[in-house]
């Protein structure tokens, strides 16, 4: 009989989640292997040619760089401020008598269990908590480079280069990054309180929402045919100079 009550939260959950931590493996082996045909890769290249190109002409781009940083903050700090939010929210249910924290009805597939209901209410706070400690040091990080990027590299003896600088701030993106995705990932678990079958179907329609912002999409055939109009420009223009020269 327990076996009936869980077994559609413990084949569906995991699976739901097994398919999103899949996509995120391979995502990083692309970005690995192929960093150019993902957003990441080239907003990580990008983003070292523009430390570089910050701190070599220092004296002119300074303000710049500090609005920059500080929009990224902004951002970073919205975030954080927006999971913690949720993890008070979360607490004060878990902490409360309201029914909320009883089963909703019986129409809703799955464990209706006080133990499943406030397992899934843990979870959700975890995942919120982690996105905020995921923030609250990528804004550390961009902290660090909005001070060291106005150290001009020659003043600092070798210590402070664009490539450190690159590094720190690449380190604060990636936490980013991974406090945005925990973020994103608890929107299926939040649909687990109405049942499984929403936090699998839920799962699986974000994976190909998230390739399609993850992945370039560049058109090879159309390159292919610039390269060859080109190759025959420049042979026609040889051919004519030849017979100038004639």
């Amino acid at each position: 009989m327990e076996w009936r009550k869980y077994y559609l939260d413990v084949i569906l959950v995991p699976l739901g989640f097994s398919i999103c931590m899949a996509y995120h493996i391979w995502l990083w082996h692309k970005v690995r292997t192929q960093p150019f045909t993902t957003i990441i890769g080239r907003n990580a290249s990008g983003r070292r040619f523009w430390v570089s190109a910050m701190m070599k002409d220092n004296d002119k781009k300074n303000i710049l760089a500090v609005q920059t940083f500080r929009n990224s903050i902004m951002g970073s700090t919205l975030m954080a401020t927006t999971s913690i939010l949720l993890c008070c929210g979360l607490a004060a249910v878990l902490s409360s008598t309201y029914s909320i924290k009883k089963p909703l009805n019986d129409t809703v597939y799955g464990a209706h269990g006080e133990f499943m209901v406030a397992l899934k209410y843990v979870t959700l706070l975890l995942i919120f908590l982690f996105s905020f400690i995921c923030h609250s040091l990528s804004i550390r990080f961009i902290n660090q480079v909005n001070f060291l990027i106005n150290c001009p590299p020659e003043s600092s003896n070798g210590v402070v280069t664009p490539e450190y600088v690159s590094e720190l701030l690449e380190r604060g993106f990636l936490l980013n990054t991974v406090g945005n995705r925990l973020f994103y990932a608890a929107l299926p678990l939040l649909l687990w309180i109405f049942g499984p079958v929403l936090v699998f179907l839920c799962s699986v329609a974000l994976v190909p929402v998230l390739y399609s912002l993850d992945f370039v999409y560049v058109n090879e055939k159309k390159n292919n045919n610039n390269n060859n109009n080109n190759r025959s420009e420049n042979g026609n223009g040889h051919d004519d100079n030849c017979v100038e020269s004639v």
